[in-house]
Formats: C-alpha cells, sequence, structure tokens
C-alpha cells in the first residue's frame, strides 16, 4: 500500500533532528509497559481498524503526562486515515487526536499538571517556546515534527499531531484508555469542574477548527457564507459565521447531515438558513443547474462573499478525479475547492479547512486570478489561540457543543462507529466514546448507544 511504502521510504532516509522522541505509535516494546494493557483502537490497513488489547504507555521522556482518557471521539479527518489517503501508517498505530481525560502520572519535568486533576489535550503537540508557538500558532510548531517528508512536500513543517500517521510525527493516539501526552505542561488544558467531559472534550479540535475557519477567512456582519460539508466542523462554522453577524448561512451538503444541522439550528434564526442538497444539481461544464449556479440565485447572481471548505479533497465527484487519484496522478479532488472560487463573488474569500494532503489538478487558477478571489488555506488551527476564550464561552453559556453531539458509545464499539460515521449511518454527526474511566453521563446529553 501507498501509505505504508511512504513510511518504509522515510524510515529508509531518516528524519531531521529530533527534539522529542517521535514514532512512538504504539506502546510496543521498549515503549510501553508490558506488565499492564489497555484497549486502543488501531489501523490495521486500508478500511480496516480495530479495537484491541495493547500495552499501556509509560512516562519516555521528563516532561511527559500520562493521561487516564475518560472521552475520546471520532473526527472526519479520521476517516481519511481509515481510506487509505494519508501517507506514512502503519499497521498498529493508535489513532485518535481528540480526547481528555484525568492525570495518572506526570514525568519529572512537569511543572504545572497535577495527578488526579482533569485536562483536554490538543489535538497538536507543541512545544511552547518556538517562533510560531509564541504567537500562539501552535499548529504550526517548528519543534515536535521532524518528517523529512512533510518538509519536502510542504516547504515547511507543521506540528506533531496525536494520532495522525507518521507524517506528523507518529505520536499513539487518544482513541485509547490511555494515552502519553509529550510536553504535559504545554498541551494541556485543565477543565474547571463546572465544565463536564462532554463538554470539554471538543476543545480538542472541532470547536477551535471550526472557529478558525470563520476568524481566519474573515466573515463580516452582513456577509452571506456558504459553507461546504456539514459535518461537525462545518456545523460550528456556521453558528460561528452566524455570531459573527452573518446575515444568511448555506450549506452545501446532502442526507442526513442537512436534516441534522437544520434540527439543530437556532429557532431563532432560521430564516437565515439555506441548504443546498449536491446531489441534486449536476457538476462541471455543462448548462444544468449546479452548486455554481444554486449559489449565484440564491445571492442576487453575484455569489456569497465567503465560502469555506469543511469536508476535503478525497471526495472526487467525476470520474476523471476519481481515475486520477486512483493511479496516483494526484492526491487531492479540486472540484470543491472550484465550486468555491467560482460560486463567491467577485474579490470573495473562499477558505479552506477540510483535509487536503498534497496535489491537485485542474485548479482554476484563472477565475481566482482574474475575479481577485482570496483562497485562504487556514492551516491545521491554532488550539492554543482560541482553547481558552471558547472554554470561556462554554462556562458562560454562550457556546453549546451539545448542539452537534449526536451518540454516546463505548470504546469496546469503537471499530464499529468508525464504519458507521463513515456510511452516514443513525445519523451520526459527532460521538461522545466512553471508557471504561468515563464519569457518568452529564445531564443533557445523548444515552449510550451498543452496537
Amino acid at each position: 500500500m501507498a501509505s505504508q511504502a511512504a513510511y518504509a521510504v522515510e524510515k529508509a532516509i531518516g528524519h531531521d533532528t529530533e527534539h522529542i522522541k517521535q514514532d512512538v505509535s504504539s506502546y510496543s516494546g521498549n515503549d510501553g509497559d508490558s506488565s499492564e494493557t489497555m484497549l486502543a483502537l488501531v489501523w490495521k490497513g486500508k478500511q480496516k481498524v480495530a479495537v484491541e488489547t495493547v500495552p499501556k504507555p509509560k512516562i519516555l521522556e521528563d516532561d511527559d503526562v500520562i493521561l487516564k482518557v475518560t472521552g475520546t471521539t471520532v473526527c472526519g479527518s479520521d476517516l481519511h486515515l481509515l481510506h487509505g489517503a494519508v501517507l506514512q501508517m502503519k499497521p498498529g498505530d493508535i489513532l485518535g487526536h481528540e480526547f481528555c481525560g484525568v492525570v495518572e502520572k506526570v514525568g519529572p519535568g512537569v511543572k504545572k499538571v497535577k495527578p488526579g486533576k482533569r485536562y483536554v489535550a490538543s489535538f497538536q503537540i507543541a512545544c511552547g517556546n518556538c517562533f510560531f508557538c509564541k504567537q500562539k500558532l501552535s499548529s504550526q510548531c517548528e519543534m515536535t515534527n521532524s518528517n523529512t517528508t512533510t518538509k519536502a512536500m510542504y516547504g515547511g513543517r507543521t506540528a506533531g499531531i496525536f494520532g495522525y500517521s507518521h507524517l506528523t510525527g507518529g505520536f499513539a493516539g487518544g482513541q485509547a484508555e490511555y494515552v502519553r501526552v509529550p510536553l504535559g505542561d504545554v498541551n494541556l488544558l485543565e477543565i474547571p469542574d463546572d465544565v463536564p467531559d462532554e463538554k470539554a472534550l471538543y476543545l480538542s479540535d472541532v470547536l477551535p477548527t471550526a472557529y478558525n475557519a470563520v476568524k481566519d477567512t474573515a466573515v463580516y456582519p452582513g456577509d452571506t457564507v456558504a459553507i461546504f460539508g456539514a459535518g461537525p466542523i462545518g456545523q460550528m462554522a456556521g453558528w460561528y459565521a452566524l455570531k459573527e453577524g452573518a446575515k444568511k448561512i448555506i450549506f452545501v451538503d446532502t442526507h442526513p447531515r442537512l436534516e441534522f444541522v437544520e434540527g439543530r439550528w437556532p429557532a431563532d434564526e432560521k430564516d437565515k438558513l439555506v441548504l443546498v442538497d449536491f446531489k441534486t444539481l449536476s457538476f462541471g461544464v455543462t448548462n444544468k443547474e449546479t452548486v455554481v449556479s444554486k449559489l449565484k440565485e440564491l445571492t442576487d447572481g453575484r455569489g456569497p462573499d465567503v465560502a469555506i471548505e469543511c469536508a476535503a479533497g478525497e471526495y472526487a465527484k467525476g470520474w476523471m478525479h476519481w481515475l486520477e487519484m486512483a493511479t496516483g496522478a494526484e492526491t487531492d479532488t479540486s472540484e470543491i475547492l472550484n465550486e468555491m472560487i467560482e460560486g463567491v463573488r467577485n474579490y470573495g474569500r473562499a477558505g479552506i479547512t477540510g483535509v487536503y494532503v498534497g496535489y491537485t489538478n485542474h485548479f482554476n487558477i484563472g477565475s481566482l486570478m482574474q475575479r481577485g478571489i482570496r483562497l485562504i488555506g487556514n492551516g491545521q488551527a491554532p488550539v492554543h489561540k482560541y482553547w481558552e476564550e471558547l472554554l470561556d464561552r462554554i462556562r458562560k453559556g454562550d457556546l453549546d457543543p451539545g448542539q452537534m453531539v449526536s451518540h454516546r458509545c463505548r470504546m469496546e464499539d469503537l471499530d464499529k462507529v468508525y464504519y458507521k460515521f463513515d456510511a452516514k449511518e443513525d445519523s451520526m454527526q459527532k460521538v461522545f466514546i466512553e471508557t471504561k474511566h468515563s464519569f457518568p453521563r452529564a445531564a443533557g446529553t445523548p444515552e449510550l448507544t451498543k452496537y
């Protein structure tokens, strides 16, 4: 498989200088405590994950923290790993980049984080001291990912990420009963007693990522905003855009996500919500109605002020992109990007938050240049920039993460959850995964579903 072959090449070439220990993507051998075991969700190959019993993590470096996981979840970007769309995966890698829990152990270099207290982890691993970290741009940390392929592909590296391939450092993830958190003082945020795990968990990724999409692309009062992808990040991006003063939010997706968003949308803001089912429309060069023509129709013929991509680059619509991706001629389709660029008004803004791995073909650079479109890569969201602000909004009651949460499931069923989430079964939007360490279910949150 290409993903595993890419990792073999990286191992043969070797990393640049490592500032923290990397490629601890499971806890086998000397990287774990074989005398104790835990359940974890591991990658087995393309389209195959499994819940397995594996060694428990241990302290490897002075700044490490061992977190007893009390809540985790599945992200839409985890599906890219399931599909084999992300390079440098290895069978046995523990997945998951969104989690919270109670600290069990700390290394001798840890000063702030205390055993027994509750924390949520950022999905990225940051050092706290480099050029980018000092600006709270934690997702671009220069010290936590020494992968040479990343630097060669992108012209620079991003931060290490939990449970998200060796391309991002090869760190074991938090879809497990325990997880090792490197640089714990930097990458853990204490959870106040008045905030349950069912709310705090989502500060790991989805809440800051959606917020960054809106803030970085820039939504102003009176704007019309088109959101491509009505999953959890798209749903929350639409909500944040509403809070920024947008006059109309147009979601582009299909069943069942459009119905889910409509059902959870604020009742007093229904007049600002428009749903567009892309499966009822044509695409490409055609005289039939398309997403682009529909967006123009909804906005006096000009197009939205802003478009935000919250889907990803792996989902091809037409046979040409499907074939080119299948043969390795491109890694990502440009179809949604072109719909955004062509769809927004002249001098409009288009932000990309959905995951794009590498290269794409048939990109409409002509429309971008001629019409003055601002195309903005939102990057992996800098969680550290936003999570304290968003936690404060949760505590004040201004932000309710529960609006996107549809299910509560067990760690034992996590592999089944992956497949159901991928198939969009049971109207699954965002899940809370409980472990044997979880606290009793918080009032008003979904009841447990077993598979």
